[in-house]
């Protein structure tokens, strides 16, 4: 009985190599390279502990209006808020990239940008602009 093998596999099997780390043969593509190939399998035994430090940043949930379209934009935001606003004004494709007019008209400070965007989804689902109207004049007085 007599195996037929396929010179394309035949070449492939010559191509293959070690990989740097010794470990098993893998193809070309696949080797490791570089003086670390992988990290240590074992964690160092240290009595010193590590510190993290969290920066939070603050996240707002806004309205924006336009005069010219005489609508409400609603969003939320982990950036500067004022940058935040050039960019709905500047030309972009989007609902608030054709007009340059877009003025803040309210906004709420949150710790986490969860609680913006919660606040965002509780703001839309009102779908009503007597609401949304409410809420900015409740702010202004």
């Amino acid at each position: 009985m007599s195996i037929n093998i396929s010179p394309l596999y035949l070449h492939s099997l010559n191509e293959r190599e070690h990989s740097s780390a010794g470990l098993e043969h893998l193809p070309y593509k696949q080797r490791v390279r570089g003086s670390n190939p992988c990290a240590p399998t074992t964690k160092p035994h240290s009595t010193k502990r590590v510190r993290f430090f969290y920066f939070y940043t603050m996240s707002h949930f806004y309205i924006l209006y336009s005069s010219i379209l005489d609508k409400f934009y609603i969003g939320h935001t982990c950036d500067d808020l004022n940058e935040r606003i050039r960019k709905h004004n500047s030309n972009h494709k989007g609902f608030t990239g054709s007009l340059g007019d877009w003025e803040l008209k309210y906004q709420e400070i949150f710790e986490q940008k969860t609680l913006a965007y919660a606040r965002e989804r509780q703001v839309k689902k009102w779908k009503s602009r007597k609401l949304i109207e409410k809420l900015i004049c409740s702010s202004a007085g």
